[in-house]
């Protein structure tokens, strides 16, 4: 029986809804961030700033940040692809206001995918994000990254861990709070996924944490996460009910769902701080929101 705890990143509020068809109401979203807290979620990625032309869901970024609990054990994220996205965070916590703790920038490991994404190459994604995480530390900002499309692009195909290695190397100096590696279009397989994690654990000595984030695209999510642990990854991102997907990304679904991730750890005798029948309760209330099943298969067996 393993043993140990894991550290789960709730990226539901952000992730999870940045794809839905229908706008999701600031006010039901808050909801959905206090239920989320309530089950156990301590690390919340609330919300990106990106222009609401390209992402509608996240129009309303900074009125459900400002409606957030102001809580000391929790620790709010807020996407960012650019320095203007980095002042908005930064923007959010001026007149003594909570606003957001810690900023993720994202970098995509493909020129193709980077370009639809957010109009850099690779190169140019590097400049630009080494720039945010050196202005975000400048100003007193916590900011982590994460390698999108690290597992494969939904227009080059394969992506070489050489490539992913490379930017992580050339960011590590940065020295951010997290560097993360992220399957955006469900394409990995657990070998494929111990392999690279267990490369960049040996490039980062223990310097930097790791953290994975599976979309469950082709049904390997699950298994990914826990080849991922195997490798010395102890912080998971996860949407509630498996909610989720890319704009940018042809055909990508959702996240690995929480309940499942959950399910899987606790069984395993690993901690997480959340409480499965609490978050299974979470689902089926946002599920009436929604008005429709949310895919996590341990609810729907619940």
């Amino acid at each position: 029986m393993a043993h140990g705890s894991i550290e789960l990143v709730e990226v539901g509020p952000r992730d999870g809804l940045q794809n839905e068809a229908d706008i999701v109401a600031t006010a039901d979203k808050l909801a959905l961030i206090e239920n989320m807290i309530g089950y156990g979620a301590r690390r919340l990625e609330v919300a990106s700033f990106v222009h609401p032309g390209r992402v509608p869901q996240m129009a309303d970024a900074e009125a459900v940040i400002a409606g957030l609990p102001d809580r000391d054990d929790t620790t709010y994220i807020g996407l960012t692809l650019n320095k203007r996205g980095v002042m908005r965070a930064l923007a959010t916590r001026e007149g003594g206001r909570r606003g957001i703790d810690q900023v993720g920038c994202v970098i995509v490991a493909s020129d193709t995918f980077g370009q639809k994404n957010q109009g850099q190459t690779i190169v140019e994604g590097v400049e630009e994000t080494r720039a945010m995480l050196r202005f975000a530390r400048a100003e007193g900002m916590s900011a982590q990254i994460t390698i999108s499309a690290a597992f494969g692009c939904p227009f080059e195909g394969e992506v070489k861990p050489a490539t992913v290695l490379a930017i992580a190397e050339e960011l590590a100096a940065e020295d951010p709070a997290e560097i993360a590696l992220a399957d955006t279009i469900g394409v990995g397989v657990p070998a494929q996924v111990a392999a690279l994690f267990g490369q960049l654990g040996e490039l980062l000595d223990g310097r930097i944490p790791m953290r994975c984030h599976f979309h469950d695209t082709r049904g390997t999510g699950i298994a990914n996460a826990w080849a991922a642990h195997g490798a010395g990854v102890r912080v998971f991102d996860a949407s509630l009910g498996g909610l989720g997907g890319c704009p940018f990304a042809p055909n990508a679904t959702g996240n690995i769902a929480t309940e499942d991730l959950i399910y899987m750890m606790d069984r395993s005798g690993i901690d997480s701080g959340v409480d499965l029948d609490k978050a299974i309760a979470a689902n089926r209330r946002f599920a009436g929101i929604l008005g429709r099943d949310l895919p996590s298969r341990v609810t729907r067996a619940a």
